[in-house]
């Protein structure tokens, strides 16, 4: 301990007499380990993070359903994940049915917990919104094990419509709406209007055991589903598969031996649902559901529960394992500098330490000494690289997917992350420290004693040190590449044609079915809105559709079209996929989508007139290729044939995202689809700046009914830019490390050829005192650092070409450009190379202006 002790007294002693040194050290350091150790507290949060405040999150099993393509469920609301090589899909929720029958036989489990979420409008302390909430089971707290903040959970007596309706909030939305009052137990909120009553708020931390993302502000018993939600009911009819089930094993149970023990009781509770949905179709009239073999019944699936729902997750493993690659290579070249770094300091210690070696000191003595000072600046690296973090963490997470509005997943520095950034600080003084400490106690002392003596290592150091550099070099550019394609990327979908005019519009969506409107009453109110807003000084045009274009929603199906030509497959294809979007009668004016043929809809268009459509060239070009639409049939329903008549064609509209291909696409009348219009978004187009109308806005919609919130209010613009937030945070990520690596490279590359023309002096001073040109001579010098830099573009170039195959499996990675586009790759090299050029430049002048007389007696 005394040793160590003196060591780093030493060490530390030996820094501050080098500041220079010290500070650059430390800076490399730090940018490394800190972005290292930001995009890990990231990852740790969203992929590996069990669920907070629950008791034993290990013994929970999350259960999804898996089948093939013969078996489907009916209404399903939750996520489909299809695997290509098997065919199999697995869907994340099940019916209220599948619940009872889980519990009821329980298996390898000792109790059976459901959560669904739901909407709610939410009336409290004299203002309304919309709040994320979720219906769960009467077990649900007892079971997770999750105590209550303030009050008491929802329990076993909740779970039943004649008990009196309860609540449990969660502590951000206490703190948000109820300003972390103590007395918000026992108060009243309405929920959709019905009254309930304040019994807890949930403990902090916890936001439920929904998906990634997911923070649930208010939970009501799973028996007031159907009185809060009313006509849109997940129990209506049938019923939807729209439960996530979990379970807690019992002790020594394994995910396998629950999810074997529960499976035949769950294919029981999905053939009782096909059965219901049967007797359903048959009262109304459908077509019934073809029969279903038992060799394609579903069967159960289980993975651990100790994330909670993990859809999210699994979307952003591959982007944020891809990140931290990224970061993990500029920190192989930060220490790779450091390490350049300590083989240049290890050159002016040569005499101290042949000194050291002659008068008895050990070699294993001082390479302990020389990786004491490599730990000790590392760590110290380290610490600087914490703060570093703190800000890049919430840089990450202000301007990724996962940091959108009111997202649960809230990084912090917490034990687990500083023992990462410690045990990599650690890992990194070892790496760039080891090979630097045994190179400089590897001595001839005899000329290491003497003053002119270079030491007989300095060629095999100084060979390393061109390694280094070479391998900085290769690495920089590899990450400039791949910053270069996804910028590339960016500009591309930043120019695509989306089809409509989407400047001075502001979006909002309402959802008047929350308070109880339907039918006559809630076209009436949408009547009263679309007066009210066009009444607005400066609103030129109110329009609304059941989802915002460019907003990753959408609404598909199929449809049969009658009396279809054969393909060039020779094939009549009766059945063709069609996307739905419901829209006011001036829609196509309002966003400015030119017709091009027919004509669009009239308020006369309504249930009571013969159903029609409106379709889009991708439409008429797939299933009309060699006509005219207009005036052609076709049906939603194969018992009502010819039912629906295209009146008009539109030009193609980007729907989901602007990557997407347009999908083939009909729009239909709102009055002719009462079903789907419960919640729309409105579509406003102003003569200015549409945030300057947000206030007149909502006083508009609040003199029509008072009770009802905007929700989601935004221009087009951030709605467009808000679905290439992914593409636009990897580039500038990417573009970020990407020219980290190269400024560390060049760095390097300018500390190589520094410390060469140094020690090549005397030699310089010989041949100009003999006459040497000075132009050759620059060359010469020039020559050795762009041979360097040459060598480590051919290779970053070959390392591109191979990883980029990488990014071919990201099928949302690129667009519009291939990965291995020559002009990127071209572009990228020969700036890098003209940078490397600046770098060798400067020390190479700066031998041209040494004195021969001064050379001469150099050493």
């Amino acid at each position: 301990m005394k040793d160590l002790w003196q060591d780093l007294r030493y060490g530390l002693q030996t820094m501050l007499k080098n500041p220079g040194f010290t500070a650059i050290a430390l800076l490399t350091l730090a940018l490394g380990i800190g972005a290292n150790t930001a995009l890990f507290s990231v990852l740790d949060v969203v992929l590996l993070k069990k669920l907070p405040v629950v008791k034993d999150p290990d013994s929970l099993v999350l259960f999804n359903s898996v089948s093939n393509n013969q078996f489907t469920p009916g209404s399903h609301n939750g996520t489909n994940r299809r695997d290509p090589s098997t065919g199999l899909t697995t869907r994340s929720s099940f019916p209220y049915q599948t619940f009872l029958r889980l519990r009821e036989q329980r298996g390898a489990c000792t109790d059976i917990i459901a959560f669904g979420a739901i909407a709610l409008n939410v009336n409290a302390n004299g203002s309304v919104d919309v709040a994320n909430a979720q219906a769960v089971t009467g077990n649900y707290y007892e079971v997770l094990g999750v105590p209550a903040f303030l009050g008491r959970m929802i329990t076993y007596s909740d779970d039943n419509s004649a008990a009196p309706p309860v609540a449990v909030i969660s502590h951000r939305f206490w703190q948000k709406r109820f300003g972390g009052s103590s007395d918000v137990i026992g108060k009243q909120i309405n929920l959709n209007n019905v009254p309930f009553t304040i019994a807890g708020v949930a403990p902090p931390g916890f936001e439920g055991a929904m998906d990634l993302g997911s923070s649930m502000d208010v939970a009501i018993p799973m028996g007031w589903e159907t009185q809060v939600s009313g006509d849109r009911s997940e129990f209506m009819g049938a019923g939807d598969w729209w439960l996530r089930i979990m379970g807690r094993l019992k002790p020594g149970a394994t995910i396998e031996q629950a999810r074997d023990s529960l499976d035949l009781a769950f294919q029981q509770s999905a053939l009782e649902h096909r059965e219901a949905r049967q007797a359903q179709r048959k009262v109304r009239g459908q077509q019934p559901i073809s029969q279903l073999e038992p060799k394609n019944y579903p069967h159960l699936g289980a993975i651990s529960g100790n994330r909670g729902e993990m859809s999210g997750r699994e979307f952003l493993a591959k982007p944020l394992r891809l990140l931290l690659g990224v970061v993990a290579l500029v920190l192989l070249i930060a220490c790779a500098n450091v390490a350049n770094l300590l083989l240049v300091r290890a050159s002016s210690r040569q005499k101290e330490i042949a000194v050291r070696l002659a008068i008895g000191a050990s070699r294993w003595r001082l390479i302990r000494q020389l990786l004491t000072e490599s730990l000790l600046l590392s760590i110290l690296g380290g610490a600087a690289g914490i703060l570093l973090a703190l800000w890049l963490k919430n840089s990450l997470l202000g301007v990724s997917e996962w940091g959108r509005e009111g997202f649960a997943a809230n990084p912090r520095l917490d034990l687990r992350v500083l023992a990462f950034t410690f045990g990599l600080s650690l890992l990194t003084g070892i790496v760039f420290g080891t090979v630097p400490a045994l190179r400089a106690t590897k001595l001839d002392l005899t000329p290491a004693l003497k003053d002119t003596g270079r030491g007989s290592s300095s060629t095999t150091r100084s060979l390393l040190s061109r390694s280094l550099v070479v391998a900085q070099v290769s690495l920089s550019l590899l990450l400039l590449i791949g910053a270069g394609l996804l910028v590339r990327t960016l500009i591309n979908l930043h120019k695509v044609e989306t089809g409509f005019n989407e400047e001075n519009l502001l979006l909002f969506y309402v959802d008047p079915g929350l308070l109880g409107y339907k039918d006559d009453r809630l076209r009436n109110l949408y009547q009263q809105l679309f007066v009210r807003l066009e009444a607005v000084p400066g609103v030129s045009a109110v329009t609304f559709s059941q989802v915002p274009l460019l907003s990753h929603a959408a609404s598909s199906g199929t449809f049969d079209l009658p009396g279809a030509k054969p393909g060039p497959d020779g094939r009549v294809p009766q059945t063709g996929e069609i996307y739905f979007h419901n829209v006011r009668e001036n829609f196509f004016e309002a966003m400015e989508i030119p017709m091009l043929l027919g004509r669009t809809f009239t308020s006369k268009d309504d249930l009571k007139a013969p159903k029609v459509a409106v379709v889009n060239q991708t439409f008429a070009k797939t299933y009309f290729p060699e006509g005219n639409p207009i005036g052609k049939r076709f049906s939603l329903d194969v018992a009502r044939p010819d039912e629906i008549e295209i009146i008009g064609l539109v030009k193609d509209a980007k729907y989901t995202a602007q990557r997407d291909e347009t999908p083939a696409t009909m729009y239909r009348s709102w009055l002719q689809t009462p079903s789907v219009i419960h919640m729309m978004s409105f579509e406003v187009r102003t003569a200015g700046d549409p945030k300057a109308f947000v206030a007149a806005i909502r006083q508009a919609v609040r003199e029509v009914e008072p009770n009802l919130p905007l929700n989601n209010i935004k221009t087009q613009i951030e709605q467009s830019n808000e679905t290439l937030s992914m593409e636009r945070l990897f580039a500038k990520l990417m573009s970020l490390f990407g020219l980290l690596a190269q400024q560390l490279a060049s760095v390097g590359l300018y500390g190589v050829m520094a410390y060469s023309v140094s020690r090549r002096t005397h030699e310089i001073g010989i041949r100009m005192a003999l006459g040497a040109n000075r132009g050759k001579m620059l060359t010469m010098i020039l020559k050795q650092g762009m041979t360097l830099t040459l060598i480590g573009v051919v290779l970053g170039l070959g390392g591109a070409y191979v990883l980029t195959k990488y990014l071919e499996s990201y099928n949302s990675m690129l667009f519009g450009v291939q990965p291995r586009d020559p002009l990127t790759f071209g572009i990228t090299a020969v700036l890098l190379i003209i940078i490397a050029l600046l770098a060798c430049l400067i020390p190479a002048r700066r031998a041209m202006k040494v004195d021969p007389m001064v050379a001469l007696r150099y050493e």
